[in-house]
């Protein structure tokens, strides 16, 4: 009871006329926002939360659900996908990658820029934001910094900013000039967002196509360095100190560019605004998964060492990693059935990230649920500004984003089964544990394991 009403939670009856339409009950409700922990109820009324407590009354509520043995958190958010539109969608379009994102547990999406053509204007900004009125899940761009992601001029920021950017990405390629990421640094600090950068210097990783290591040079392929992204995070961190704006490393692979965020984040200052993103893929696999020339397993930036995989761990557990993002990037059959060197990057990941994440980092015990709702929810929606529209918690009078997960559920992915247009997976029939078993936005269940979720009416 006391670390209920020090959340700031509002216990008792219902407020005066309200009757709520679901009710959520006997769950464990963990919002690391407010810092509640306790097995609790959730009542919800027209999209928006309106008691947490215990032992809530069942009477009004249009539909209850028995939560017993599950996991409450807030809406799950991911920072980081390619849902391809504009101009691709015979990869993914917005509403295939948002019943992905709902079937994965993710409430909210942020996606990247790299389309045909780029979101680099205002009008493509409100154009995707229109788009996904109609999607099962939130979704929000994230603007180009340069115009066609071309590197050479930088787009409007504060105009992408009014027209609902959430924060500025060239993503899929590097922000390579010096000059330009200087005055794109300068540029985004007045809309108090973050530059998400990709970071490969770009002379070091040409006709690369996996991690540079001995497997690289016994299967002939042109190797990646870990460098080419530790020397771009060097870069942009010295030509951001006498500028400070909020800056955020993407997807990130290198055990030394995890001490490098590290050793910046070390004063009250720099932790504030420097931040970095763990992704599964990164968490889980090493480059083995390349050998035999598995197209499944190319990556950008690269799976490399064990070394490098533990690292990454280790980054998280310490809390100089304080986000995960999946990276999700479906791409069609053709361009991954073809050589190694001419095969697409990347990986469909927003089904199968949240057990992922847990058997990487819960259930080798490098951190609690607690600790990975976190940086999957409120410290997400923080990088994003999300917070601010509510998302990312759960509190009384917020919006009603709940995710609903079994912890100990046993499943096999079936990469044909996938809600996502894509089937680009190494993780294709991969034995997992824990699920997102019920997935409601503002309110609405957009998707629940029925044989799990039993309604209480």
């Amino acid at each position: 009871m006391r670390l209920l009403m020090a959340a700031g939670l509002v216990l008792g009856r219902y407020p005066s006329g309200v009757m709520p339409t679901l009710l959520i009950k006997n769950g464990r409700v963990i919002d690391p926002a407010s810092g509640l922990d306790a097995v609790c109820d959730v009542a919800v009324e027209v999209g928006r939360i309106v008691e947490i407590g215990p032992k809530l009354t069942t009477a009004p509520a249009t539909e209850v659900i028995d939560a017993e043995g599950l996991i409450v958190a807030p809406g799950l958010v991911d920072p980081h996908v390619h849902l391809r539109q504009p101009g691709q969608s015979e990869r993914e379009t917005i509403q295939t990658g948002a019943a992905a994102a709902v079937a994965g547990g993710f409430t909210t999406v942020v996606c990247m820029p790299n389309t045909t053509p780029a979101i680099d204007t205002p009008e493509i900004v409100q154009w995707v934001r229109s788009e996904s009125a109609s999607a099962l899940c939130r979704v929000f761009p994230i603007g180009a910094v340069s115009v066609g992601r071309k590197g050479e001029a930088l787009t409007e920021i504060m105009s992408l900013a009014q027209a609902g950017a959430v924060g500025f990405s060239d993503d899929g390629d590097v922000i390579a000039p010096a000059g330009l990421m200087f005055r794109a640094l300068r540029a985004v600090v007045p809309t108090g967002l973050a530059i998400m950068q990709h970071c490969q210097e770009p002379t070091l990783t040409k006709g690369a196509s996996m991690n540079a290591s001995a497997l690289a040079t016994r299967l002939g392929l042109v190797g990646w360095p870990a460098i080419a992204e530790e020397t771009i995070i060097e870069r942009d961190l010295r030509l951001n100190k006498n500028i400070g704006c909020r800056y955020h490393v993407q997807h990130i692979s290198s055990a030394d560019s995890v001490e490098i965020i590290r050793q910046a984040r070390c004063d009250a200052t720099s932790c504030e605004i420097i931040t970095a993103e763990a992704s599964p893929h990164h968490l889980i696999l090493t480059e083995q998964a390349c050998d035999g020339f598995d197209t499944r397993a190319k990556m950008n930036p690269p799976l490399r060492t064990d070394a490098d995989r533990h690292a990454i761990r280790q980054g998280v557990a310490e809390g100089v990693i304080t986000v995960l993002a999946t990276d999700h990037a479906p791409h069609t059959a053709e361009s991954k059935a073809t050589d190694f060197e001419s095969a697409s990057f990347g990986l469909i990941g927003l089904e199968t990230a949240l057990p992922l994440y847990a058997e990487a980092l819960v259930h080798t015990g490098a951190i609690d649920w607690p600790r990975l709702i976190a940086l999957l929810t409120i410290n997400p929606a923080k990088l994003c500004n999300l917070d601010s529209h509510g998302l990312g918690a759960l509190a009384v009078g917020g919006t009603a984003d709940i995710t609903l997960i079994d912890p100990d559920l046993d499943w096999t992915f079936r990469a044909e089964e996938s809600k996502s247009q894509g089937r680009n997976t190494p993780f294709d029939g991969r034995q997992l544990r824990g699920k997102a078993v019920a997935t409601i936005v503002a309110g609405e269940i957009r998707n629940r394991i029925v044989a799990r979720v039993s309604a209480l009416q």
